[in-house]
């Protein structure tokens, strides 16, 4: 494969979208002067195609644009709809609570049965709920520095927890903590608040926390945004016993890697964190996000609560356990990504990781495909990489946004940034052999 193969087959694709999406062009061009680049937000401009695709329906695990396109959905809202698209029990419950009441800052009657629920699940006792994921690690890491009386975190080196200022963090030159490129006016220098560390270097997280300033390791079970960078065998047997030496909390993450199963990687891997954090799929696609604590920390959380001022300082929010999120979750919970679906569904897991691998063997491409339960990626790198730093060094930019391009054209959605796939509970068997078809294509045209 060569750069001007690329730039042939992303000039001809681009024509090609160009040609099927003019009704997506044109609201684009209508709303720029109303919104920022004519997106509601402006991370939509990296989707593939000289504008974003706009949707008009989304039913199950496909989609439908405004042009008639049809999609097999393998992004799912970036895990926000793993439920599958609109499921119906979840439908069904948000329907009902819509006509109930949605926000009254007070419990509802799904709220018990839900922590209940994630209880039954993940092992934590104590769980509170907020609006995102993003909300849910900022208010454990607040609760960390609170309790711990450390000012620190630590991270691994291209971590995703979303927009929290803490993490938004990479390593310099010399090993320290530095801002990931596009990091948007931190409020402090990034060292002040981090301490960053490769993914599977024990050795250097021993060191961090030696330094005994480091309240809390926030840690996604295995990387997910920077491609999947699986733990190494003892890893995290190391990390829990590390962080313990060091009185320092460990939270994980998992609002990407709940595609492990009903309970995430923590259940099927039998991590022991002090504290949980998830979002995006809980609640079918309906904002929500939760934490979730044990009992020592909890016990901990509750001695320093000054109850005259809580929720005023820098925990909480006012829509935080709405009547509608908590239907949504525990009807989602309970009804939709059931055991039985996860059993399915990482089946078909399974299914895509070999289609890509069939297709990498046939045409030989230095290429990778990494199983996570029900999620897949493949990289452009001839041996799974081992840290973030490794997947990072591996990527390809025109060849990425080439495949995403050419994917999209023939009907397929995936996770934009990175060529990731989530499964669904209604993802069918034709829909991951659309997938491996149109990957054959492309390595057939790539590579001729």
């Amino acid at each position: 494969m060569t750069n001007s193969r690329v730039t042939a087959l992303t000039d001809r694709e681009l024509d090609r979208f160009a040609a099927s999406h003019p009704r997506s062009g044109e609201l684009r061009d209508a709303a720029e002067g109303a919104l920022l680049s004519g997106v509601p937000m402006n991370w939509m401009t990296r989707w593939p195609g000289a504008f974003p695709v706009v949707f008009k329906t989304a039913s199950g695990a496909s989609l439908t644009d405004v042009d008639g396109n049809s999609y097999v959905d393998f992004c799912l809202g970036d895990t926000g709809a793993m439920a599958g698209h609109s499921p119906a029990p979840t439908a069904a419950a948000a329907r009902a609570r819509l006509e109930w009441g949605i926000t009254t800052m007070l419990p509802s009657e799904d709220a018990g049965p839900l922590g209940e629920e994630m209880t039954r699940r993940f092992g934590l006792r104590h769980w509170q709920f907020s609006l995102t994921a993003t909300d849910a690690n900022r208010f454990a890491l607040r609760l960390c520095r609170q309790i711990t009386e450390r000012p620190k975190i630590l991270v691994f080196n291209h971590c995703y927890h979303g927009s929290v200022d803490e993490t938004v963090a990479t390593l310099d030159e010399a090993g320290g903590a530095a801002p990931r490129v596009g990091n948007i006016g931190p409020p402090v220098p990034i060292a002040e608040t981090t301490r960053v560390v490769e993914w599977n270097d024990a050795a250097a997280l021993e060191r961090e926390l030696a330094h005994g300033d480091v309240a809390c390791v926030l840690a996604e079970p295995a990387l997910t945004n920077i491609g999947i960078v699986l733990a190494e065998p003892g890893f995290h047997a190391r990390l829990r016993e590390l962080t313990r030496a060091a009185g320092t909390l460990l939270i994980i993450d998992e609002t990407h890697t709940l595609c492990c199963g009903p309970g995430g990687y923590t259940r099927a891997e039998g991590l022991e964190p002090d504290l949980m954090t998830i979002g995006k799929a809980i609640a079918g696609g309906v904002p929500i996000g939760a934490y979730g604590m044990t009992d020592a920390v909890a016990e901990r959380v509750l001695a320093k609560t000054v109850w005259e001022a809580a929720d005023v300082g820098g925990v909480g929010g006012t829509l935080a356990g709405n009547a509608l999120s908590l239907a949504a979750a525990r009807a989602t919970l309970g009804e939709v990504l059931t055991e039985a679906a996860f059993e399915r569904m990482i089946g078909l897991g399974e299914r895509f990781a070999a289609g890509c691998d069939e297709v990498i063997a046939e045409f030989d491409l230095p290429w990778t495909a990494t199983r996570l339960g029900c999620r897949v990626e493949y990289m452009f790198s001839p041996t799974p990489p081992r840290s973030g730093g490794e997947a990072a060094a591996a990527f390809d930019t025109p060849l990425d946004a080439l495949l995403h391009l050419y994917m999209l054209n023939r009907g397929v959605l995936m996770t934009p940034f990175h060529m990731m796939a989530l499964m669904s509970p209604a993802t069918r068997e034709s829909d991951v052999d659309v997938h491996t078809d149109a990957l054959r294509r492309f390595a057939a045209e790539l590579t001729g």
